[in-house]
């Protein structure tokens, strides 16, 4: 018999192994959901539709894939005048051009700086070393990697959630073999801070859940001579069904993201990205941008209510979980 290798080959060869070998301890059968979980991600459908399906259906419903270090790379994009993605299937990067430089939104992994970062600036248009700023949306290696390059080669400042740094700092104190080596301790961001480099400001929202430091940026984009605002949840916590993920913490994350819908909406949110497009249908988007003609919409541009219903989506799903805790 061929059996397929990788991680859906070994959920085959398990479930042939528990056919033809009985003996073998069979986990538990998933609970099914309470009346009250099945009308919350009854709800959070409701709320995403047309839009927000995918996202929906990633954050409510268990066993969902995060991102992967080996994902394939995608092509570098221009999605406004002033923003740009490098990056794979799961994570990217944003690249925020002003009139006196770049801000990067997160740096991605340490081991692709110079493989896919470095020749998708280059492949755009962009000089790395016009690079002022690397803002971190949390202290995980896919997201702050690459920022000691940038900090070492050009000079560029780091800037981290205040809870963050003491992550960092730890880690470079006893690193782990093959780990990433973190940037120095720089701008320590705490809620409501602006980072402004020329005709660019960028707005810091406090995002805890993921980790104690997590934030989410709002900023500026350009679309021909329009301005209109764009927000990144930074810190999206992408597996809600996570068992060490405790009920406190999934409260603390739902009081962040409440926070962020009241800052976004204050500031008039209409364009969403994302640093893991896993739930957003961002290469659709880019696709759909590819091809777009003069006078059609933008298609990342989704309206003051469409972010806020993204939001509401994940919001909801949170709850969802929770429900399921209690089950």
């Amino acid at each position: 018999m061929a059996v397929t290798t990788g991680p859906a080959g070994s959920l085959l060869l398990l479930s042939v192994l528990a056919v033809a070998l009985p003996g073998l301890p069979q986990a538990p059968p998933a609970k099914p959901d309470s009346a009250k979980v099945t009308a919350l991600v009854a709800e959070a459908r409701k709320i995403a539709s047309p839009e927000w399906v995918a996202a929906a259906t990633y954050f409510c419903t268990p066993g969902q894939q995060p991102n992967s270090p080996t994902a394939p790379v995608v092509a570098p994009t221009k999605v406004f005048d002033n923003l740009y993605f490098i990056g794979d299937e799961g994570t990217l990067v944003y690249v925020l051009t002003t009139s006196e430089g770049i801000i990067l939104i997160d740096s991605g992994y340490q081991n692709k700086v110079e493989s896919v970062l470095l020749p998708g600036m280059h492949k755009l248009g962009l000089e790395p070393a016009q690079v002022k700023y690397v803002l971190v949306g949390h202290a995980h290696a896919d997201h702050f990697g690459g920022s000691t390059y940038f900090q070492e080669r050009f000079g560029a400042r780091v800037v981290l959630g205040a809870a963050d740094w003491e992550t960092l700092d730890q880690a470079a104190v006893a690193p782990q073999p093959n780990a990433a080596r973190p940037p120095k301790r720089d701008i320590a961001a705490v809620d409501g801070q602006t980072i402004r480099l020329g005709d660019t400001q960028v707005t810091i929202v406090d995002l805890p859940g993921h980790t104690p430091g997590g934030v989410g940026f709002v900023f500026p984009v350009r679309d021909g001579g329009r301005t209109r605002m764009a927000a990144m949840n930074a810190a999206t916590v992408l597996l809600l069904d996570n068992p060490r993920l405790s009920v406190t913490t999934m409260q603390q994350y739902a009081r962040a993201l409440e926070r962020f819908k009241d800052v976004t909406s204050r500031m008039k949110v209409e364009v969403e990205v994302q640093n893991h497009p896993l739930f957003d249908n961002t290469f659709e988007k880019a696709s759909r941008l590819a091809t777009r003609q003069p006078g059609e919409p933008h298609p990342f541009v989704v309206g003051t209510e469409g972010y806020q219903k993204f939001l509401d989506v994940i919001s909801t799903c949170i709850r969802a979980h929770m429900a399921r805790r209690e089950n």
